[in-house]
């Protein structure tokens, strides 16, 4: 083989080998704290960049351009020798065909996260062990967010990954930390968990799909059409909404998708959304700020 082809494939392949899932960012915010430049902010900021990004988390190959594009943003109010009490919120994007835009897919404000954490401290994570709660948590969010970005490509496709995190969650159950267990409120990892892999709420998974597959990746060329299906997608959430309504799920949907409904909604091809702006005000009443921009 030529030597000038046999370099740039070697340099292709060992890329497409070593790319991971996740391309992440961690920031580690210290202002509430009595030392927010405290040395051990910052080791920890670099472990945690180093864990997601350069783990494999899953037994697919993604190219460079494939992996998701995700944020964790740690909030760190307090903390006393090794024990440290802070909220984490976690963002995660997808590409849209035909388009730079990356639409927002996962918006989740972790709230019932403390965790002990030493400065160097290994980052290992064992499915079949509790060890530590700064690893569980990340690593429930991290598969969720492979679950929802793979239920956005094909239907269902995101299973493995939400069975996972339920791992996790049984795992978890029985530390003293919380967010892991049916008592730990309506807002908890283990009541997103328990809804995502619901029949009761198939029909958000499957409204995932047609959205962006059908919605917002055919809007570059066919724009009416890719609008009608994201209206048809929303749109079938509303009986499940009557099973279950105000469900975390949906909120953490429309947290992340409220302006971005706005925006296509706001312009371009004019289509009927009078039964759209009616669902909208019933499941997601918060976001009325939102709805009451769009023009049509």
């Amino acid at each position: 083989m030529n030597r000038f082809f046999l370099f740039f494939y070697l340099i292709l392949s060992t890329g497409l080998i070593n790319a991971q899932e996740l391309n992440a960012t961690v920031i580690i915010n210290a202002d509430q704290t009595t030392d927010p430049s405290y040395q051990v902010f910052k080791t920890l900021g670099n472990q945690l960049t180093e864990f997601v990004n350069d783990t494999k988390w899953t037994n697919k190959v993604y190219k460079n351009q494939e992996r998701i594009d995700c944020n964790f943003v740690l909030l760190i109010t307090s903390f006393d020798s090794d024990s440290f009490t802070a909220t984490l919120q976690i963002q995660s994007s997808r590409p849209i065909y035909g388009s730079t835009y990356t639409a927002p897919i996962y918006n989740y404000n972790d709230r019932q996260f403390n965790f002990k954490y030493r400065e160097f401290q290994p980052l290992v994570f064992n499915p079949n062990t509790f060890d530590s709660n700064l690893v569980s948590v990340i690593v429930y969010h991290i598969y969720t967010i492979i679950g929802l970005d793979a239920d956005t490509f094909e239907k269902n496709d995101g299973d493995e990954y939400f069975e996972i995190a339920r791992q996790i969650v049984n795992t978890a159950a029985g530390s003293i930390f919380k967010g892991w267990k049916p008592i730990d409120g309506n807002q908890s990892r283990y009541r997103y968990n328990e809804a995502i892999l619901s029949s009761v709420f198939q029909p958000f998974r499957s409204a995932m799909y047609d959205y962006h597959r059908h919605g917002l990746d055919i809007m570059s060329k066919h724009q009416r059409d890719g609008k009608l299906n994201i209206v048809n997608a929303i749109n079938s959430l509303k009986a499940m909404n009557s099973k279950r309504p105000n469900s975390f799920l949906l909120r953490t949907f429309f947290d992340a998708k409220a302006e971005e409904i706005q925006r296509v909604f706001s312009g371009g091809a004019s289509i009927d959304i009078v039964s759209l702006m009616d669902n909208l005000t019933k499941m997601a009443p918060t976001k009325r700020k939102s709805w009451s921009k769009i023009k049509f």
